[in-house]
């Protein structure tokens, strides 16, 4: 039996991450994960290029049952803070929109960082582990994990959530919680492809057709880019808004977000003899635009329609509503929404109220991200606030 100051379950970045300060700090740490290596969401994340973080990472940017929660990890630990790690270890970077940060080369640098920053304080690693229990007493936690048993009077669960189950991916984040009496946000999955069916499905024949609009549900908007896909709707634009939706609500599709009011109206008066399909194919892909128009129904030149069509037709191209059945689940789902209840934690160190020396952190705790870095930038943060407690 091999003991340690704290004991690691996961080896994403959220363990990594606090694997790495809390060894640095002089604390032994043993992290131990199921699968053969470090990091693999890291390495798929960003085409291969890892989002790392988010220059507007804040806590208006997370959902959560508290939407107060994430504040005081993410003003201790900033994205400029990761950056600055980044930079010291060499590894280039580029901003894309959005204040999205990506490494110039390889995701596998950014594992490689943090197993470097492991290395410097002798963390000891267990890979192609499964824990087959774990078990508290007299103030100290024992793990076994394949064919090892280890022991520490603390225990961080770093094993995330269930999405993208092909990389390892489970919930056995929520079993162990609720092992130790921690209530959990029912999960979901979250930035994720919705799917439709029924009248709306007209517009899986748009497969692979992008555009630029704003979608909203839930109270959220978002400008960026809609993908129609062969089972429904995906693109920046509907994976943020998926993690708002929920069974039985609409998706609201602005098509023309840069439009101004009457804007079909004053076409009529300065275009007389052009046509709405003709409008619209000069500013949406024309297979979007072709479709659009045969739903609006507005048939001859403008000169012909009526202003009150016209406005008409303007206000469902400012609010086309899409019905969602479902979502593509786990298996195409970025994060999982939900989670270890914030309730049962400290904002300020991530560790168990009921249970002392019992730390959650990462995607497993109920606190989800935007698109675009931020759910790694909770990770750090999160890793980096329970690794100052242990």
């Amino acid at each position: 039996m091999s003991e340690f100051d704290a004991i690691i379950l996961g080896a994403g970045g959220a363990g990594l991450m606090c694997a790495s300060v809390a060894a640095q700090r002089g604390r032994r740490v043993a992290v131990i994960d199921h699968n053969d290596e470090p990091g693999r969401k890291i390495l798929i994340s960003g085409g291969g290029r890892c989002n790392f973080t988010n220059l507007g990472a804040a806590p208006d940017r997370y959902l959560s049952a508290n939407p107060h929660f994430a504040r005081s990890a993410l003003s201790r630990y900033t994205a400029q803070d990761f950056l600055a790690l980044v930079e010291a270890h060499g590894i280039a970077w580029h901003e894309k929109t959005l204040g999205q940060l990506f490494c110039d080369g390889s995701a596998r640098q950014i594992v490689a960082m943090l197993m470097d920053e492991c290395a410097k304080g002798d963390v000891i690693f267990r890979f192609g582990a499964p824990i087959r229990d774990v078990a508290h007493a007299d103030g100290h936690f024992r793990v076994t994990a394949g064919e090892c048993t280890l022991t520490a009077p603390a225990l961080v669960i770093a094993t995330g959530g269930p999405s993208i189950p092909k990389l390892g991916a489970t919930g056995f984040a929520y079993d162990l919680a609720r092992q130790f009496r921690l209530k959990v946000v029912e999960p979901r999955p979250a930035l994720v492809p919705l799917t439709l069916s029924g009248d709306d499905a007209l517009f899986r024949t748009l497969s692979g057709v992008a555009a630029p609009v704003e979608a909203r549900c839930g109270g959220a908007a978002f400008r960026e880019a809609a993908l129609f896909t062969h089972r429904g709707m995906s693109g920046p634009a509907i994976l943020q808004v998926s993690s708002y939706w929920r069974r039985g609500q609409a998706v609201a599709i602005d098509f023309l977000p840069q439009a101004t009011k009457g804007w079909l109206r004053e076409a009529k008066r300065e275009r007389p003899r052009s046509r709405v399909s003709t409008l619209l194919n000069q500013q949406l892909p024309a297979r979007l635009a072709e479709t659009l128009a045969e739903r609006l129904a507005l048939d001859g030149e403008l000169a012909n329609l009526a202003d009150k069509a016209l406005e008409t037709a303007e206000q469902r191209l400012a609010d086309w509503t899409f019905m969602p059945n479902g979502s593509e689940g786990y298996a195409k789902a970025e994060v999982a929404a939900g989670g270890i209840s914030t309730a049962e934690l400290s904002q300020k160190t991530m560790e168990a109220r009921t249970v002392p020396g019992l730390f959650a952190i990462g995607e497993a705790v109920d606190v989800t991200g935007w698109l675009g870095g931020y759910n790694f930038q909770w990770a750090w943060a999160s890793g980096y606030a329970a690794a100052q407690a242990l």
